[in-house]
C-alpha cells in the first residue's frame, strides 16, 4: 500500500471528530447482535481498501452497523455486501463471491471501495457536520487513485452527498439527477455512475436484481477500461 494511503487509513481509524457518532460505534460494539454476541467488534471508523491504482471507485454512504462496524471493511459481513460481492465476482472485480472479514485474503481487481461517512450514523442518518468532516477524507481518497475514471455510488444517498462534495468542491451549478445505471461527467473528467442501493429491501422487493447489479458492473469495467 502506498505510504500516502497508510498513513490516512491510520488517521480514518484514529479520527474521533464526531462525538455523536462515537458514542454510537461504542453502543452498537457492546450491545452487538445476538449471532454476533462472541464477537470482538472492530468499533472504529472503517477505511476504504483496494488497489492505489484502481479505475474503479465503488462508494457507499457509511458503514453498516453490524457489517463494517463489526469487522473493520466496507460492505462486509452484512446482506448488501453478500449481495455486492456476488456480482463482483460474476464480473471478474472479485476473486470471491464472499466478503466476511479482514483476513478472507480478499483481493479486488482495479477497483477500490469505500463509504463518503466512516463512521455508520444512528438510523443511518449522518448530520451535515459530519459528512464535512469526513468529506477531507474522501477527498484525499480520490485524489491518491491516480488512475480512477470511473465512480459507482450505491444507493441515492450516496449519490446526493457524493455529487454535494464535487458541487462545493468545483462551485458548480449543473443539475445531476439520480437513475439507476445512469452515466454522468464530473468537473473534474471522471464518470459517475449511480445504482441502487444492493440493500436486502431492494433486493427482496426487486428494485435491483442480480441481473441489473451485474451488467451495471459490467458497464463499469468497459468505462473503466479494465
Amino acid at each position: 500500500m502506498n505510504i500516502k494511503l497508510h498513513n490516512l487509513n491510520k488517521t480514518i481509524v484514529n479520527c474521533k471528530k464526531c462525538p455523536r457518532l462515537v458514542k454510537f460505534i461504542n453502543k452498537v460494539s457492546k450491545e452487538k447482535r445476538k449471532q454476533n454476541i462472541n464477537e470482538t467488534y472492530w468499533g472504529k471508523p472503517v477505511p476504504g481498501f483496494g488497489n492505489l491504482d484502481s479505475k474503479l471507485a465503488i462508494i457507499g454512504l457509511a458503514p453498516a452497523a453490524h457489517g463494517g462496524t463489526r469487522t473493520g471493511r466496507a460492505f462486509t459481513g452484512d446482506k448488501s455486501g453478500d449481495f455486492l460481492f456476488k456480482c463482483l465476482h460474476q464480473v471478474g472485480i472479485s476473486n470471491s463471491p464472499f466478503s466476511k472479514s479482514l483476513d478472507d485474503n480478499l483481493k479486488l481487481k482495479s477497483t477500490y471501495i469505500t463509504n463518503i461517512l466512516k463512521c455508520v450514523p444512528p438510523e443511518d442518518k449522518p448530520l451535515s457536520h459530519e459528512i464535512s468532516n469526513c468529506s477531507k477524507f474522501f477527498d484525499k481518497e480520490i485524489l491518491y487513485l491516480k488512475k480512477l475514471k470511473v465512480i459507482v455510488t450505491l444507493g441515492k444517498v450516496a449519490f446526493d452527498n457524493c455529487i454535494k462534495l464535487y458541487k462545493q468542491k468545483f462551485n458548480i451549478k449543473k443539475k445531476f439527477v439520480f437513475k439507476h445505471g445512469k452515466t454522468q461527467l464530473l468537473p473534474n473528467g471522471l464518470i459517475i455512475l449511480s445504482s441502487y442501493h444492493p440493500s436486502p429491501r431492494n433486493v427482496n422487493t426487486n428494485l435491483i436484481t442480480n441481473q441489473m447489479m451485474v451488467n451495471l458492473f459490467k458497464k463499469a469495467k468497459k468505462l473503466a477500461k479494465f
